[in-house]
């Protein structure tokens, strides 16, 4: 029956009709935009009501969910009724803030860019959002709280009348003297502002009162002077009290509450650098087991570490790698093998890797190779010398997968993402644009190796779509690098410079 259920669930997720949503900072047509208005972080918070967003110039821009999700609704969600609602989810700005500030580095005479690089999102409290950022250097966990805006109200004078004054009737308001200065006079003969008269109304006090709230960001600690290299990912554990930051060389353990210190876990510099092989470039805590947590190099392989075996963890627990074919090594075959983004599935067994061309699917009991291999732009493999001589073949794409593991998604060049069916007996293999059309580039994709029940084979998918060999149709100057995918629905964001597009099925 679990079989039987799971094959049901991959053709569902077939054939989906994905729909322009919203976008957020459309740019228009001939329209420059600036560097640091370029979006270089995407996050949903645990309950897909809030989305973080992070640009270049070291801001942090928070949506929020128009119609916040009911607890009717996910009591339904997890009770797996058929509830789906009528309505996508939508959301509109909530509010902005300055993470990170340009520094400069004087030991090391080297300046500090304010660009973040990541979010995660941090257990909420007391009504309270909490969130991670961080830039090369500095990690900061940042208080999001709605705060009441006071007004004074039922003043009397009234400020909009002319000169702040009120006019009234002189036959039913009573007329005030002026009074006298201490050497004699009156207002009026000093300040030359007023008439012989001031005619108010009955006196009464002021009153203040809660008009509105408002969201006000606080930065609460400062996670700084613990990192050589630029560190390159934060992840939150699931204990809620821990979080874990990577630079190439080293992966720190923290304390949320406390700043002056940080474990260091992980150390793969060599005695020489110049021995040095392969470089961290990406960490993320499993999503249940805290003691857990994986960890991506530069040479296309994952290590996961238990944190219960010894306080340093330079020994794996499991190393999943894939093993090349005899003479299909090439001098390219390094740089494009370097995974830039790990995800792991909400149940924990299953990790999504990303390098320069392709999506895998790891399964952390099957050290032999990934399960599933999803080509993401094949068509560029004649091109890899331009694309190394322009630095593109450097470009770091991040991946997502949906809340229940059955779909994945990654970006690629000319604003295009892919997105990919990871269960049993899936067909979905989508391509689309980050236009208000995300349809219009829809290319056809040929039909895909048949999984048996029950099993989960290494399965490998060619992009043999019929795209120009050369890439002529494709701008590498546009490239879609960063996307999330929504926790709990279909619903994609996805940055297109800096522009924010959703897009929803």
């Amino acid at each position: 029956m679990e079989g039987e259920d799971d094959v049901d669930m991959a053709a569902a997720a077939d054939g989906l009709d994905w729909k322009f949503s919203q976008v957020f900072g459309e740019r228009a047509a001939g329209e420059d935009v600036q560097e640091v208005d370029i979006i270089s972080a995407i996050e949903f918070d645990k309950s897909g009501d809030l989305l973080a967003t992070g640009d270049r110039g070291g801001r942090v821009v928070l949506f929020e969910r128009t119609e916040r999700t009911r607890p009717d609704d996910d009591r339904r969600h997890l009770e797996g009724m058929d509830c789906s609602s009528s309505r996508h989810p939508e959301f509109h700005y909530k509010t902005e803030f300055q993470s990170h500030e340009p520094e400069f580095d004087y030991l090391k005479s080297l300046e500090i860019e304010e660009k973040i690089n990541q979010i995660r999102w941090c257990h909420a409290a007391n009504g309270a959002m909490f969130l991670l950022s961080t830039n090369n250097k500095t990690i900061k966990c940042w208080k999001v709280q709605e705060k009441k805006i006071k007004k004074v109200c039922h003043m009397n004078i009234d400020p909009h009348t002319s000169n702040g004054w009120l006019t009234a009737s002189k036959s039913n308001v009573p007329t005030i003297s002026k009074p006298h200065t201490s050497i004699g006079g009156t207002i009026d003969e000093h300040s030359n502002c007023m008439n012989n008269t001031i005619s108010l109304p009955s006196l009464h006090l002021p009153m203040v009162i809660s008009h509105e709230t408002n969201p006000v960001a606080k930065c609460r600690r400062t996670f700084a002077h613990a990192h050589d290299f630029n560190i390159n990912s934060i992840s939150n554990n699931s204990d809620g009290e821990t979080f874990i930051s990577a630079d190439d060389l080293r992966i720190n353990l923290w304390n949320l509450e406390i700043n002056s210190q940080s474990f260091n876990i992980v150390d793969v510099k060599p005695a020489n650098m110049e021995d040095l092989t392969e470089v961290i470039t990406a960490a993320e805590f499993h999503p249940s087991h805290c003691h857990m947590l994986a960890y991506s190099s530069s040479k296309g392989s994952i290590r996961l570490l238990d944190l219960r075996q010894s306080a340093l963890c330079d020994n794996h627990t499991k190393l999943l790698e894939e093993q090349m074919a005899p003479g299909s090594r090439s001098f390219f075959t390094d740089i494009i093998a370097s995974i830039s983004d790990i995800k792991f599935a909400k149940g924990g067994r299953h990790i999504l890797s990303r390098d320069y061309m392709t999506l895998k699917l790891w399964d952390i009991n099957m050290d032999s190779g990934p399960v599933a291999t999803f080509q993401v732009h094949e068509y560029l493999r004649p091109k890899l010398c331009d694309m190394y001589e322009n630095d593109s073949i450097f470009d770091k794409f991040d991946c997502c997968l949906r809340g229940d593991g059955q779909l994945a998604a990654t970006g690629s060049y000319s604003n295009l993402f892919r997105i990919f069916g990871c269960s049993e007996g899936s067909t979905e293999e989508t391509t689309l644009e980050a236009t208000h059309d995300p349809m219009r580039r829809q290319i056809q994709t040929p039909s895909r190796f048949p999984r048996s029940p029950g099993t989960l084979p290494r399965v490998s998918r060619r992009d043999n779509s019929g795209i120009d060999i050369n890439g002529s149709t494709y701008d590498f100057s546009t490239k879609l690098l960063h996307l999330a995918w929504h926790p709990n629905d279909n619903l994609i964001a996805c940055a297109a410079s800096n522009s924010l597009y959703m897009y929803y099925a």
